[in-house]
């Protein structure tokens, strides 16, 4: 792989795969036709861990992931989104909110399946441009963004989401602002060793990259082939 003029490799690589971390390599100067690179392959492997060990990233290490995916697409860089990190009793907290959400008496346990929970928050900004699903789509995209770094920094993530981001007791647990929805949460902990890969159907691209129909016929023919698409074969990859 040849570096673009200036460029140079990160003087230390982390973890098992002694590969550079994303947001620490050089930008790889491509030949035309041919796709590689590091975040091509951190993106084919990632996977959703719903089990990981009680080990999980120092808020040192959370803040340069931070800062790495606050790079996501933002349209009048309105930064529309914040995150809270949840660790030790404040996992319990959470746990408390929830069974005050459900009516229940017993703290929920679910909090504390990783020991590093981020909320992931939607913060919406007045703006005459940006409408609100698309500040959304960016607190979206910074989940995204970071869970794929979090991955790929050898630590394992699954978003975890569901009715209990819009409980008024979970709200409130958060501190959040009447501008302000939770749109779920990163559960992090440690790879678990020996752990079994995800089955996950295989994604034919031809068909999800399509072109604007020249008419309601070209269009009926491609919602068909996506249709048939559904029930491409099933491939050992990826989320569980």
């Amino acid at each position: 792989m040849r570096l673009a003029p200036g460029a140079r490799l990160p003087g230390r690589v982390r973890h098992a795969h002694r590969r550079p971390l994303l947001h620490e390599l050089a930008v790889a100067e491509l030949r035309p036709g041919i796709v590689t690179g590091a975040a091509l392959e951190a993106v084919r492997a990632r996977r959703s861990w719903s089990k990981v060990t009680a080990e999980a990233p120092t808020r040192a290490e959370l803040l340069t992931l931070v800062a790495a995916a606050a790079r996501v697409a933002d349209h009048s860089n309105l930064r529309p989104w914040r995150l809270i990190e949840l660790r030790g009793e404040d996992r319990e907290r959470l746990g408390r909110a929830i069974a005050k959400a459900d009516g229940d008496t017993k703290p929920s346990s679910k909090p504390l399946r990783a020991p590093l929970l981020i909320a992931v928050v939607a913060s919406y900004q007045k703006s005459g441009k940006v409408p609100r699903w698309e500040q959304e789509a960016v607190a979206s995209g910074v989940a995204h963004m970071l869970s794929l770094l979090l991955d790929e920094a050898g630590w394992g993530v699954i978003w975890r989401t569901g009715h209990y981001t819009r409980a008024k007791a979970v709200a409130k647990a958060h501190g959040l602002e009447k501008n302000e929805e939770l749109l779920g949460w990163l559960y992090v902990g440690g790879k678990p060793a020996g752990a079994r890969t995800g089955r996950r159907k295989a994604v034919d691209a031809r068909k999800l990259l399509t072109r604007m129909p020249k008419s309601k016929k070209d269009a009926a023919a491609a919602a068909a082939e996506r249709a048939a698409s559904q029930e491409a074969a099933v491939e050992p990859d990826l989320q569980p």
